[in-house]
């Protein structure tokens, strides 16, 4: 089998920077091989518009990468990107080594990361566990969700000490109600969701569904037409076309709402976190957050660009260092 092609712009240290070794995946995980093959450009690689295709391909990275064999997602779940994931721990790994001595990059059960929001996949504490050694303690608000992602780390017991899933009990709140007395954490991290209602989610559904329909008019290909069709037979925006529940996609505000939340609360307990940080998807937001965080007095902030292929997006970081009492 064919290497597939390197991915442009990841991180220096992405294990996925120089493309997939599907050989090698396969001899990893052998169910990915009834979806490995040829694509239009002649290349090795899977159909990325098939749902069991992804989840193959994520298993055998994961399985392979990292040594986490048992990782499954919930049903109806989104399904995690692993090299942008892996993409976003390395630029925090960097953020934190930015203020260390030396530059030394964190590594080792110190570093204790908040992950707001972990989702069903836990995949942030994973493969931050596994990359780095990095102690974790992520927030769900959805009670399924958190309880597949505790079993996806009782399943990884090399990890297993270093992560800890804890329901938060309310959707407006992100520190409140699941962080103890006294913890203290090197970085809080996010990944948000995007819309603002369910409507919303449904009316970029319509939107996209059309966009697909435009592009087959336009000499699209015969995955074009197969993603649209999942993504309509699982009720999942097109484009989205691995699922995804309600606390995923939308909240109260949409990405900009929960975003300025999480400032005005972390205002509010400074101390909490050397940096606090979140992914921004849309970068017409970061005018109104960054205006947010100087009317917070945040001592720093930070865009942390991403990008890979023709895929764009950022970390937004900010801390309240020299001005932290509670």
């Amino acid at each position: 089998m064919n290497r597939r092609a390197p991915k442009e712009g990841l991180h220096p240290r992405n294990r996925f920077r120089d493309g997939y070794d599907f050989e090698a995946l396969v001899g990893c995980r052998p169910a990915l091989a009834r979806f490995v093959g040829p694509n239009a450009h002649g290349n090795t690689s899977i159909d990325f518009a098939d749902p069991a295709a992804v989840k193959a391909l994520n298993q055998a990275l994961l399985g392979h990468a990292y040594q986490l064999h048992d990782w499954d997602i919930q049903p109806g779940a989104l399904c995690p990107p692993i090299p942008g994931r892996s993409e976003h721990l390395h630029h925090l790994a960097d953020l934190l080594a930015s203020g260390a001595d030396g530059g030394l990059l964190p590594r080792g059960s110190d570093t204790a990361v908040l992950d707001i929001g972990t989702g069903a996949s836990c995949i942030y504490p994973l493969i931050g566990a596994r990359e780095y050694g990095w102690r974790f303690v992520g927030t769900e608000v959805d009670a399924a969700a958190c309880a597949w992602a505790t079993g996806l780390v009782a399943a990884h017991p090399e990890v297993s000490e270093l992560i800890e899933i804890r329901q938060q009990p309310s959707a407006v709140q992100c520190f409140k109600g699941v962080v103890r007395a006294g913890e203290r954490f090197a970085l809080s991290m996010c990944n948000p969701p995007f819309y603002a209602s369910a409507e919303e989610a449904a009316e970029g559904n319509r939107r996209k569904r059309q966009n697909l329909s435009a592009k087959k008019r336009k000499g699209g290909t015969r995955r074009l037409e197969k993603a649209a069709g999942h993504a309509a037979r699982q009720g999942a925006p097109a484009g989205r076309n691995f699922g995804g529940h309600a606390s995923e996609l939308w909240c109260a505000g949409g990405e900009l709402g929960f975003v300025q939340r999480m400032i005005f609360q972390s205002a509010k307990r400074p101390a909490l976190c050397e940096w606090f940080t979140t992914l921004v998807s849309k970068g017409a937001h970061l005018p109104r957050l960054t205006h947010a965080l100087r009317a917070a007095e945040a001592t720093d902030v930070r865009v942390l660009e991403m990008a890979h292929g023709q895929k764009q997006s950022r970390i937004l970081a900010w801390t309240f260092r020299d001005r932290r009492g509670e």
